[in-house]
């Protein structure tokens, strides 16, 4: 997983509320055990007509839209369904960042252990991102977020934050402690041989 440290970019500004898991990839691209590929797919309801020609007045189909790294949007960002396809078709269109106001539990879990940073402000302060004429600028380790003109700063758990930081997902994070896990699993085998599978 690519570590999250400070990213400047383009911020497209989406601004709905309920923006659903079917809508940030439809089910029929749910197939693929690939993460790669998928962003072509992203919002592909909103992207393309029937016959799957871009409709020119979506905003990730226009400059400097379609090379976005930073998605603005509104309450309750990524519910419906728990599918990991979401945050796989966003990072693979590029965007590193969703800011909302709020966002559904398990599409935030998930937006960790893919490399996205989920952050939540105020519609009020997201507003004032999305009239910045110019790029935003997220700084993880400040915790902010900034434009030209203005700039928020928002809160992230420390174990989360570390696990962006250092690029880490779940497995890397539990390959680091293999030493203190072996030893644990030695222990135990000595204190309680009797919970332990034959192998036989």
């Amino acid at each position: 997983m690519q570590p999250f440290t400070t990213l400047t970019g383009t911020a497209a500004p989406l601004i709905r509320a309920n923006v659903d898991t079917d809508l940030i990839i439809p089910k029929q691209f749910l197939t693929t055990l690939v993460r790669s590929g998928l962003g072509r797919h992203l919002f592909h309801e909103l992207r393309y007509d029937p016959a799957g020609q871009e409709l020119p007045d979506f905003l990730l189909n226009r400059e400097p839209y379609r090379k976005a790294t930073i998605l603005l949007s509104g309450p309750n960002f990524g519910c419906g369904s728990s599918r990991e396809h979401a945050p796989w078709a966003l990072l693979d269109f590029g965007i590193r960042c969703v800011v909302a106001p709020s966002f559904a539990d398990i599409f935030f879990n998930n937006c960790f252990s893919n490399g996205i940073l989920p952050v939540s402000l105020p519609a009020e302060s997201i507003a004032q991102l999305a009239a910045e004429e110019g790029p935003l600028t997220v700084d993880l380790s400040a915790q902010t977020v900034s434009g030209a003109s203005c700039g928020f700063r928002f809160e992230i758990e420390p174990a989360r934050k570390a696990t962006l930081l250092e690029g880490m997902d779940e497995i890397k994070r539990s390959e680091a402690n293999l030493a203190d896990i072996e030893a644990y699993e030695a222990r135990r085998r000595a204190e309680a041989p009797w919970l332990e599978v034959s192998q036989r």
